[in-house]
């Protein structure tokens, strides 16, 4: 135990604690209601990046966002094989009845400057492997010419990747279904944590807009696909 305490770990510790004496008893009711199950408002897939907080940015609580969290915001294709990401979104979708499936990408996002620069992954094969599941962000950069500056071919890889995943996501049968039987709406949006905002790719207008002025923020099965180049800075 006393190897655990050092680093950041006396930190949690010390948080769990908090948690404890405080947040706890204030949410007491809320969480004895939880043990008879969740039905949560929708699937936040983002990434594992520490300065994202869903909840925070959200404003939600305990139960009420299915989170799916990894480099990237990333969800492989579907294919005969298993994945976590695939699991996931299969019991969201079909055990717990959600609705509502945001892809949330971020600025600034590590994943996708490594994807752009690949070199930098040398020493990180298993990361340069996994962002194969992003491999068409990079055409479509590339597709924007080279009078971008890295800034901005930073920014529009974030937002492509949102399309990319959500192209992924329909690829998976329980999403198809739902989708085709007009349960199940995909959203892509992409929170700039600096500021505080939060930008929604709009299926109508085929480009992201502020959160607040997209009026058809998110995707039907007579929607075209997203797809990479489906948005533009």
């Amino acid at each position: 135990m006393s190897n655990f305490l050092h680093g950041g770990a006396t930190r949690l510790i010390e948080g769990v604690g908090k948690f404890r004496r405080g947040v706890f008893g204030t949410k007491k009711s809320l969480f004895h209601r939880l043990k008879d199950g969740q039905s949560p408002l929708a699937v936040f897939i983002t990434c594992s990046d520490s300065r994202i907080n869903p909840n925070l940015l959200t404003q939600t609580e305990p139960g009420e966002l299915f989170i799916l969290r990894n480099a990237g915001n990333l969800v492989p294709p579907h294919s005969a094989g298993p994945s976590g990401e695939g699991a996931t979104v299969e019991y969201a979708v079909t055990n717990l009845k959600i609705h509502d499936v945001v892809v949330c990408g971020h600025s600034h996002c590590g994943a996708m400057q490594g994807l752009l620069s690949p070199e930098a992954l040398e020493k990180m094969p298993t990361v340069r492997e996994w962002l194969r599941n992003a491999a068409a962000v990079v055409t479509a950069v590339e597709a924007k010419g080279p009078g971008l500056t890295p800034a901005q071919k930073l920014e529009l890889a974030v937002q492509q990747n949102t399309l990319v995943q959500i192209e992924h996501l329909k690829t998976h049968p329980a999403v198809a279904e739902a989708m085709a039987a007009g349960r199940l709406r995909l959203h892509a949006w992409v929170y700039h944590f600096e500021t505080g905002e939060v930008d929604a790719h709009d299926a109508g207008l085929q480009r992201f807009v502020p959160l607040a002025e997209a009026t058809r923020p998110h995707w039907t099965p007579a929607d075209k696909p997203a797809g990479p180049l489906g948005s533009m800075i």
